[in-house]
């Protein structure tokens, strides 16, 4: 009986999200501090740039997949917080995390792997790992600089963004724009930055040190 009441309540909640047009909560990244330092002169925000040592678990059986205490080199991993260079349930779990801090972080699929899975990591599995921040570095660009630059919000800089940033920067320094000398920039900007030649500058690729960025 419980069992047919629960199954009824799923799908009116279902046909209720469908007739309103409401859309339900996105899933929430489950954090546990393990370890927390008694000093703590920074915190984690996005563009930084992470040091940690972690494990992975499958939630579901406890079977490990990967530590990079354990396999390969056993060094500690880099990475930029907040551009997508990790799965969601990292940037979102890792925010306002001391150097030193240790944290467990249940992630739900939606926010690891979804429905690819990946290498040891089947389809729809949701995932434990336990995370010790090592070190963070000022990143090479801010979340924030790229957000401004991505106009349409499609996590890609194109040429005419790019363009219109710099004309933007050099009015507010009181320079007159200047469209030949812009798309001499913009040229150059994009010989540095975009690797594979797609014409757009990833939230990846956004890491070359360019004076005019």
């Amino acid at each position: 009986m419980k069992m047919i009441l629960l199954s009824m309540l799923s799908m009116l909640t279902s046909l209720w999200v469908c007739v309103s047009g409401a859309k339900l909560p996105e899933p929430e990244v489950k954090t546990e501090v393990l370890h927390k330092p008694l000093m703590c002169y920074r915190k984690t925000k996005y563009g930084d740039m992470l040091l940690v040592h972690y494990e992975g678990f499958l939630e579901s059986n406890g079977t490990m997949f990967h530590s990079s205490w354990k396999e390969g080199d056993r060094n500690p991993v880099w990475f930029t917080l907040g551009i997508q260079e990790v799965i969601k349930g990292w940037d979102k779990g890792l925010q306002n995390m001391c150097t030193g801090e240790r944290r467990k972080l249940t992630i739900p699929p939606s926010l690891a792997y979804g429905k690819e899975g990946k290498g040891k990591i089947p389809s729809g599995s949701a995932l434990i790992f336990d995370i010790e921040l090592m070190e963070i570095r000022n990143g090479p660009r801010s979340h924030e600089s790229f957000r401004e630059m991505d106009l349409n919000d499609d996590w890609k800089l194109s040429k005419s963004e790019v363009r219109e940033y710099l004309k933007k920067e050099f009015e507010k320094a009181g320079y007159s724009a200047n469209d030949t000398h812009h798309e001499v920039m913009v040229d150059d900007i994009f010989k540095n930055e975009d690797e594979d030649k797609d014409g757009f500058i990833s939230s990846r690729e956004f890491t070359y040190q360019h004076d005019e960025l």
